[in-house]
């Protein structure tokens, strides 16, 4: 268990939901109280869903699957990808294509693209193309790049899914349903929580009680990479030491 003190989460604004007019019936049994017409979220249970949510991340991240961040909002794109790096997980923060892991075929398509264009760069076909032909080329990686984030980490489909506003990302949401991949969401006053595995009652609005909670789910994924990786090395030496016993 985490060691999470509801005072920070007040401290960023994590409790503070939208007009109590916009609300989602669902979301009741999160909701402490409404004060001067908005719903505030009660904390106690963002830290008790937060909890499940890591402990959940570090069993996945600990058998070295992949994790994918999702949110498109503009404030908060730089903090979801910055964090995605650190645990260097995929992440879309551009628009949702309908489909996107629906048709993973496509997907490796696109980075198959990618790849070969990187490599003509380095073999020096690029720079024998004509100046039309570079230019078109340039405009389909920057299209590419735009359109895939970075899910040229992701070879197969994700073990789990981090959704930032999960009324925002509706689409992405029930593609993630569609395919049984579990999702962590943050979950607001005026989304619906039945759709998400792992809901996390909370501010999705505050760039500040998104990068606090998006702070303590990454730890926990850098804490099972970090068992992973223990893991594989055991694995290695033990290897290499029955090679060694062979040969003799």
């Amino acid at each position: 268990m985490l060691n999470l003190k509801i005072d920070e989460f007040i401290k960023v604004g994590a409790h503070l939901g939208h007009i109590s007019s916009k609300w989602n019936p669902n979301m009741r049994q999160y909701i402490f109280m409404k004060k001067c017409g908005i719903h505030i979220i009660d904390i106690s249970k963002t830290i008790k869903k937060l909890n499940e949510a890591c402990i959940f991340l570090k069993n996945i991240s600990s058998s070295g699957k992949k994790i994918l961040f999702v949110a498109t909002k503009k404030q908060i794109k730089t903090i979801v990808s910055d964090y995605a790096d650190q645990v260097n997980m995929p992440y879309i923060t551009e628009r949702w294509l309908g489909g996107i892991l629906t048709n993973i075929a496509t997907i490796r398509q696109s980075v198959k693209q990618l790849k070969v264009i990187d490599r003509q760069k380095l073999d020096g076909t690029y720079e024998m193309m004509s100046k039309k032909e570079r230019f078109l080329i340039k405009r389909l990686k920057a299209k590419l790049k735009k359109n895939l984030g970075s899910l040229y980490k992701m070879n197969f489909l994700p073990a789990c899914v981090i959704i930032v506003d999960v009324t925002e990302e509706k689409i992405a949401v029930n593609e993630c349903l569609n395919l049984g991949i579990p999702i962590i969401g943050i979950v607001d006053t005026n989304s619906d929580p039945r759709k998400i595995k792992y809901p996390i009652p909370a501010n999705d609005d505050s760039s500040k009680s998104i990068n606090l909670i998006l702070s303590y789910l990454t730890d926990s994924i850098l804490e099972g990479i970090s068992f992973f990786q223990k893991n594989m090395s055991k694995k290695y030496v033990k290897k290499i030491c029955i090679n060694l016993k062979y040969q003799k």
